[in-house]
């Protein structure tokens, strides 16, 4: 089984507008094989707090363009790591401290990586 494309769509949107905000190291990590309540992990970095609450903020205003909606939200408090889940993605943002600590792509370098390009 593989992420669906609405899922990758969802993505690539959510991706561009994190990069818009000036995220940095932006990976989608298709986890559709692995877990069965989502497909898709975005994981991305802001430098300062207040840049992860805006890169937040700006994949929700795009996905919501889109149809989509969170179902939930965590970690608004401290904005040192926000999950937000769109049931078909799920976006994780972190401050660049969190991101290197915690290491998600190594957790889940076992799946597919998603090109976030096309």
């Amino acid at each position: 089984m593989t992420a669906t494309a609405r899922a990758i769509d969802l993505a690539r949107a959510a991706a561009a507008a994190a990069e818009d905000k000036q995220a940095t190291s932006v990976v989608a990590i298709d986890v559709s094989d692995q877990l069965g309540l989502t497909d898709v992990f975005l994981v991305v970095s802001g430098e300062t707090e207040r840049q992860v609450s805006a890169i937040v903020d700006a994949i929700e205003e795009r996905l919501h363009e889109l149809g989509s909606k969170p179902i939930r939200r965590e970690g608004n408090r401290e904005d040192r790591w926000v999950l937000v889940d769109f049931d078909e993605i799920i976006v994780h943002v972190q401050h660049d401290e969190e991101r290197e600590f915690y290491a998600l792509e190594r957790l889940w370098r076992d799946c597919p990586t998603i090109d976030l390009t096309e």
